[in-house]
């Protein structure tokens, strides 16, 4: 069968609109027919070579939609189900998920070369980005990819829970570990940042900044639970001090990935404060301290993986949140475009612009 997809031909290219070749599922595989696809900023990583991936590929790694087929021996799914792509399933066996640290399988993308070779373009095999290849209209992918959609939300709403607010979430919840009347401060407002605002609200933040470059995304912000709005800048941690009675935020959340970014966040804290870093940044971004700041701020600086998430486990409270209202998932999504729209929405991440694109099939 021949489906649109949004294909990267190779690192650095311009992605292409084509045509391509999928066919039936195999052994322990499912078909899906995309019903929406979130562009995040990792999709960019990939096409810019920040992240690694074999080209040429179909990117995308945030999305839902409906079983179609299914191969031998999966058993619990069927044709008709609706289903969440999980672009990093975990092996269950590998020392880190033996810890129960399931967002760090070692395993994870393993699954992208067993269904390579089912995707083809003028006879050439193509690559499943971050193992699901989520921006076509239809894609086979490892059952282990493909998770039940939770009751009561709509597809185009759940694929969001793929990635964005996974991520967002987790950094709240299971990384900074966030308590009721702490304040955190959040770095950049995209798709991520916009789920981790609304992420410290539910938490019982008592104040919640958002940073960013753009003064246009204030209300976005505001919108998603932002008590403050800081535009950034080189006085960035003095301005967040100055709203926190000369202390700093008890937390921050860096989703931006850059090494001035990484350093703003750290120094926006208080003495003991807590900064999680979700952002992926190039191996360039070097981000340096001197061993007396580490003494004297007691600060914690760690990284992020996911959310830290286990989505088989927070899939259910995420869907949770949304149905009582805590949650607005069609608050992060910024425009809604169609396969052609992916090139610039790229363009739009580049250039700091709109919080989640969301491809619409």
């Amino acid at each position: 069968m021949t489906v649109r997809a949004a294909v990267l031909p190779a690192i650095g290219s311009p992605l292409e609109i084509t045509e391509i070749d999928l066919p039936d599922p195999g052994p322990g595989q499912v078909r899906v027919r995309l019903a929406a696809a979130g562009v995040c900023h990792s999709d960019l990583s990939l096409s810019n070579g920040t992240l690694r991936v074999p080209v040429p590929a179909v990117l995308g790694h945030e999305g839902a939609g409906t079983v179609v087929a299914v191969g031998d021996g999966v058993t619990h799914l069927a044709p008709g189900d609706g289903v969440v792509l999980n672009w990093a399933p975990s092996c269950g066996t590998c020392p880190a998920c033996a810890l129960g640290e399931v967002w760090l399988c070692a395993n994870a993308l393993n699954g992208a070369a067993d269904v390579h070779a089912h995707r083809s373009r003028d006879g050439a095999e193509l690559y499943p980005g971050l193992n699901v290849a989520a921006f076509a209209q239809e894609t086979v992918v490892s059952a282990a990819c493909a998770l039940p959609a939770p009751p009561g939300v709509p597809l185009t709403d759940a694929a969001l829970l793929g990635c964005a607010v996974l991520t967002g979430y987790g950094a709240v919840h299971h990384s900074a570990r966030v308590r009721p009347g702490e304040s955190v401060a959040v770095f950049g407002v995209g798709g991520v940042g916009l789920a981790a605002l609304q992420s410290a609200r539910i938490a019982g933040a008592s104040r919640i900044i958002a940073v960013d470059v753009s003064p246009q995304k204030e209300e976005l912000a505001r919108a998603a639970g932002a008590t403050d709005y800081v535009l950034a800048s080189d006085d960035t941690p003095r301005e967040i001090r100055a709203r926190t009675a000369k202390q700093g935020v008890d937390v921050a959340v860096e989703c931006v990935g850059r090494a001035v970014t990484i350093r703003a966040a750290w120094e926006s804290t208080r003495r003991g404060g807590r900064t999680t870093v979700v952002g992926i940044g190039g191996k360039d971004q070097q981000v340096t301290f001197n061993a007396l700041e580490i003494f004297h701020w007691g600060r914690t600086l760690s990284g992020c993986v996911y959310g830290n998430c286990d989505p088989e486990r927070d899939l259910p409270v995420l869907a949770g949140h949304v149905r009582s209202g805590r949650l607005d998932l069609t608050a992060l999504v910024t425009e809604h475009i169609a396969l052609d729209g992916i090139p610039a929405a790229f363009e739009n991440m580049s250039a700091g612009k709109g919080g989640r694109a969301l491809v619409v099939f």
